[in-house]
């Protein structure tokens, strides 16, 4: 179905295919948890991570292990070519010819897309600034069909919002399931106003508020979200703003008996350390999600037809 595309965003998706990328994951989620399916091997993916990264890179490697392929890593920059002044066209070039995908984050918005545009072989978005994280959406719909259901789903998005890529594309992917979504984030941080009307435009039922509390007991899933010190232009700006929320075990008081809380990680501050015991977390289990989700992928990237 997905021969030798890019995974770029989110947008590009239609609900058929990310079932079928969430289906394929189930069925590889026993080779995640131990042992090797070694239908890529003799492949190898290349890892370009321009921004650090700890989930999202291991993860990918992870994958490609279990699935009997091998990893390429650029590392630091300062280490490669790029520090001599290489642009980044020539670079994925160069480590297209050595590879049979590229995976790629980088702090620029619209990088990955420009990848695409010299790459010979397909390239996987993990993270383009405060744009999209699309592999990140797709282990965040396998986490809520597993630990919840992506049925009449009502959910919450919480945090930094204007920054946040996770909460861009997993908006976008939401849209096709029908999920009602409610907007929780601190006003200089509220969620870009394309995005809201792209939504709308869908026909999404979208609520904005400030106040978390007012949600929490409404809501099946509330996706927390960290505020992204390191996309604020003034250090001030994100002082006022760094400790908007913070959710703990009392804030849970009238939840849902079935509420998941959700965090693409790291927490900062977002979530204390007393609610990880409670029925309510599953963010670590969404963290493992990654790799039998980010397995599928690369197998219909990257498998041979058979």
């Amino acid at each position: 179905m997905f021969g030798k595309r890019h995974v770029l965003s989110m947008r590009e998706f239609s609900r058929e295919e990310i079932d079928s990328v969430l289906d394929l994951a189930e069925a590889l989620e026993p080779y995640a948890r131990g042992g090797r399916c070694d239908v890529l091997s003799g492949k190898i993916l290349a890892l370009l991570f321009f921004e650090p990264s700890t989930r999202t890179r291991l993860s990918f490697e992870t994958a490609m292990m279990r699935l009997g392929g091998k990893t390429l890593n650029l590392g630091p920059a300062e280490g490669s070519a790029i520090a001599k002044g290489e642009s980044l066209a020539d670079t994925i070039r160069v480590i297209g010819g050595y590879a049979d995908a590229l995976v790629i984050r980088h702090p620029k918005e619209g990088s990955a897309r420009l990848a695409a545009q010299f790459s010979p072989v397909p390239v996987l978005n993990a993270g383009d600034g405060a744009g999209h994280h699309p592999t990140q959406t797709l282990l965040d719909l396998y986490t809520i069909r597993k630990e919840s259901s992506l049925d009449d789903l009502k959910i919450a998005l919480v945090g930094d919002l204007k920054y946040g890529r996770t909460v861009h594309s997993l908006a976008y992917a939401l849209a096709l399931y029908g999920a009602d979504i409610t907007l929780v984030s601190p006003p200089t941080l509220e969620m870009p106003g394309q995005i809201k009307a792209d939504l709308a435009g869908k026909g999404t039922i979208v609520r904005e508020t400030h106040d978390l509390e007012s949600v929490i007991k409404e809501v099946d899933v509330l996706y927390v979200t960290r505020i992204q010190r390191e996309r604020f232009p003034d250090p001030y700006e994100y002082t006022k703003v760094a400790k908007s929320y913070r959710i703990a075990p009392e804030s849970l008081k009238g939840a849902k008996e079935g509420l998941i809380i959700m965090h693409p990680l790291p927490r900062v501050d977002e979530i204390a350390p007393e609610v990880d015991g409670t029925g309510h977390a599953v963010y670590f289990q969404q963290s493992f999600y990654g790799v039998p989700v980010r397995m599928a992928l690369l197998k219909m990237l990257m498998g041979e037809s058979r």
